[in-house]
């Protein structure tokens, strides 16, 4: 059988369609597209691919199991090395990291590994009726700090070597960035739900509304009988660009208009939220929450969304499929600009209210690329005398986000840097003995993937310091 040079493809919603709903855009494989896709794969004897995973998946194991149609079995393979299955194989990066390694790449496309990993837990989560084992307790306890990839791996990592867990979650509900920062089309929250119940049934308790900082401090987690603390609070503080403008009514960072939209499960059909509805929305940034911000958008109702970013379609960090998905679904792609101003008008009965007014435009210069920069990105430069004015009364602000402080004042001896990071060791250890850290709470806004293997590698440090005490 000659060998597929391309991926199969994804199946989707049709773009007209799936711009007027919160349904996941992508529809999964079949059994029979699966095995199609994993008879791609010509089971290298270096395995490369594993060496782009952050949590070490045994890829080509799991692939061949799905070759031979033994789709639990796969599962099973996965979930040795992942807590969240169903969570990665819908928003991991896998271009820029297994699939970047695989060896069928180097002359076709290579295998669908985050497509074959989610079909894979789709179909445990539709027809499995095993129910995960609690394994015997140790007797030792872990509290954990924030139930976000990071926080969710780190649990159940060690629930599964025996500990007693119980993760801290500010909010309502359990999944932190999963379930309050992407959108339902991406990630549907009862793929996060049904991740998390597999933990509990590991033995992982989850206590909600409870912000480590304010209702409990790190040193009263061990004053509680915890031994150990992991810190996976994550990145939740937005970032401004400090131009004029930023306070008016209608401007949002991205955290807190994904937040708002998902609390508000804007999702839901005919959804009471009033977070907006109509106008034209300028979304400033070119990573993935910025498309996530102005796909939903889009979806709750505007009549026109740009993407404004100031350097060109290349230097774009979102992933290609979601710019693509963005493009088929009419964002208008405003490059090589960059906003100066964003412009407003004063509360119509109160005129002398200045902290009150609201949008009316978004005043940007145009730029060009010079030499690269120390990240080897080429520096954008403006244009002089290139201003003009794009029409929006909805201006979302999505440039990044870093660690919230709060998180530092609870004990002593907790380092940061400079950019508000928990400093730690390659371990995960922080500078206080017994408190571990990882994710976007260490690095700031970064991947799923990345924040699971910080979460992994501080429960295995974590077992040894405990082990060893």
């Amino acid at each position: 059988m000659a060998l597929n040079p391309k991926k199969h493809e994804m199946p989707t919603q049709q773009p007209q369609v799936r711009a007027h709903n919160f349904n996941e855009v992508a529809l999964g494989y079949s059994e029979e597209i699966a095995i199609a896709e994993a008879q791609r794969c010509i089971t290298c004897k270096n395995r490369p691919c594993v060496s782009g995973c952050p949590v070490n998946i045994d890829i080509p194991n799991f692939i061949s199991k799905i070759k031979d149609g033994k789709f639990e079995d796969a599962y099973n393979v996965i979930s040795l090395s992942s807590s969240l299955p169903a969570v990665c194989g819908r928003v991991c990066p896998q271009e820029t990291q297994c699939e970047s390694k695989c060896t069928l790449g180097i002359k076709f496309e290579p295998v669908g590994i985050g497509r074959l990993e989610r079909f894979v837990a789709d179909w445990h989560n539709n027809n499995s009726t095993e129910q995960p084992v609690k394994p015997n307790t140790n007797g030792h306890k872990v509290a954990v700090v924030g139930s976000g990839p990071s926080g969710l791996t780190c649990a159940g990592d060690l629930a599964k070597s025996g500990y007693d867990v119980t993760v801290f979650e500010a909010l309502h509900t359990a999944g932190g960035v999963l379930v309050y920062g992407i959108p339902e089309f991406r990630l549907p929250k009862s793929i996060v739900a049904k991740e998390v119940d597999t933990l509990k049934q590991l033995g992982v308790k989850i206590e909600t509304n409870v912000v480590i900082g304010k209702t409990l401090t790190i040193d009263e987690l061990f004053g509680m009988g915890f031994e150990a603390v992991f810190i996976g609070s994550g990145a939740g503080l937005p970032n401004f660009m400090g131009i004029p403008g930023e306070s008016l009514k209608g401007v949002y960072s991205a955290n807190e208009f994904l937040t708002r939209s998902n609390l508000m499960k804007s999702y839901e059909q005919n959804p009471n939220t009033p977070i907006m509805k109509g106008g034209k929305v300028a979304v400033v940034g070119g990573g993935n929450v910025a498309m996530d911000a102005a796909r939903t958008a889009l979806r709750l109702g505007a009549e026109e969304v740009y993407i404004v970013y100031r350097r060109s379609m290349d230097e774009l960090p979102a992933r290609k499929e979601e710019v693509e998905h963005a493009e088929e679904e009419g964002i208008i792609f405003k490059l090589l600009y960059n906003p100066v101003e964003i412009l407003g008008y004063n509360n119509p009965d109160n005129p002398r209210d200045e902290k009150n007014g609201f949008v009316t435009g978004m005043k940007c210069i145009k730029m060009k690329l010079g030499e690269p920069d120390e990240k080897g990105r080429r520096r954008p430069i403006e244009v002089p005398n290139s201003e003009f004015t794009l029409d929006v009364d909805t201006v979302i602000i999505s440039i990044g986000t870093s660690p919230n402080p709060l998180i530092k004042n609870t004990t002593d001896n907790l380092e940061v840097n400079a950019r508000g990071g928990i400093v730690v060791t390659e371990d995960g250890l922080t500078t206080r003995e017994g408190v571990y850290a990882g994710g976007d709470a260490v690095t700031g806004a970064a991947t799923v993937i990345s924040a699971m293997g910080a979460g992994k590698t501080a429960a295995k440090a974590i077992d040894e310091y405990l082990s060893n005490k």
